[in-house]
């Protein structure tokens, strides 16, 4: 891979991982302590 595709990736995978944890703790705040159940149980269906 190459210097700067491997950049780009880089700073496309930082970009993912932020917007990440800003969608949980959104979904955190809208669905309190069922939160984490209802994520696990979405993941897992």
């Amino acid at each position: 891979m190459k210097s700067k595709d491997a950049i780009d990736l880089a700073k496309k995978i930082i970009e993912l991982d932020l917007l990440h944890d800003q969608m949980r703790e959104s979904f955190a705040a809208a669905d309190g302590d069922e939160a984490y159940e209802i994520l696990r149980n979405v993941q897992n269906n």
